[in-house]
């Protein structure tokens, strides 16, 4: 069992390498994506944020000036990679009623725009607050006959940044109010407690300490506008989800599970800091 004073000590060596660089100033270059579609990556801070935060920033502006570059242009982005790969599954029939995405929703283009800048969203015929890989699943098992994909299976990450792709350059309008309120309270209740042997909560980094260095990067505000993300650091297409496990698990605590309501409740309320931050998906970041 670790010691309180051992505890101490790890804890404040965590704070030490956080504030051990100069905050980075965020760049003044744009996101011009294939040169035609400019992203807003910096908006003044959503007003339930309450003060923490007069401006909200992409963590397109903390990479370096070679990782902004790769998400510029589709053509060299790895990303671009998976979404062609769930354009072929988009079209192809899957499960006992012999029907595919396009049978119900023809070409994504058209019928997923706008859909990503306003998950997760609260679901009235399930009383429930939703992100896209629960309503995928929904249509794969009670439309399609299919069986559900893994929360954070390739497969699934990759519809997801099909989908995301569509609302590119549309802002984040997330709703928190009416029925989604209590969800979004949790998910506020999670992002503020310290957890784990660090005892480091969310904003202790994404608020507190964004723009110092982290080893050998700058924290970002962990904003997830742009995911699903290519992380170069482990070469695939990444998930919010798969990004929160992550996260609990560098503060040394019991994490939850992808697609627990825990992680659906921190979804909602991180994706509502990012209210007014475009869509970028499928961004690349280090």
């Amino acid at each position: 069992m670790m010691t309180t004073s051992l505890k101490t000590m790890i804890c404040t060596a965590a704070m030490l390498t956080l504030g051990a660089g100069a905050a980075a100033a965020q760049t003044d270059e744009k996101l011009v994506v294939n040169g035609e579609t400019e992203i807003t990556t910096q908006a003044p801070a959503p007003a339930h944020l309450d003060g923490a935060l007069d401006t909200i920033y992409s963590g397109w502006e903390f990479r370096s000036p070679a990782t902004r570059e790769v998400q510029m242009d589709d053509f060299d982005n790895p990303g671009m990679i998976f979404v062609d790969q769930a354009r072929q599954v988009w079209n192809t029939a899957d499960g006992s009623e012999g029907k595919s995405c396009a049978s119900c929703h023809d070409d994504p283009a058209q019928s997923m725009k706008g859909v990503r800048a306003v998950y997760p969203k609260w679901n009235e015929d399930a009383q429930e607050v939703r992100t896209l890989e629960m309503q995928i699943n929904d249509c794969r098992t009670n439309r399609m006959g299919a069986e559900a994909w893994g929360y954070t299976d390739k497969g699934m990450t990759s519809m997801v940044a099909l989908i995301s792709l569509q609302s590119r350059g549309m802002p984040v309008n997330v709703a928190i109010d009416g029925p989604a309120q209590s969800t979004w309270e949790k998910g506020k209740e999670l992002y503020y407690t310290r957890t784990g042997q660090l005892e480091l909560s969310c904003a202790n980094c994404h608020e507190d300490h964004y723009g110092d260095m982290i080893r050998a990067d700058h924290l970002s505000q962990g904003q997830i506008n742009g995911f699903p993300v290519y992380r170069l650091k482990n070469a695939k297409l990444n998930a919010v989800h798969s990004r929160f496990k992550g996260c609990v698990r560098d503060t040394r605590a019991e994490t939850y599970k992808p697609g627990s309501p825990e992680f659906v409740a921190l979804e909602l309320y991180v994706a509502s800091r990012g209210n007014g931050l475009d869509v970028e998906a499928p961004s690349v970041r280090n």
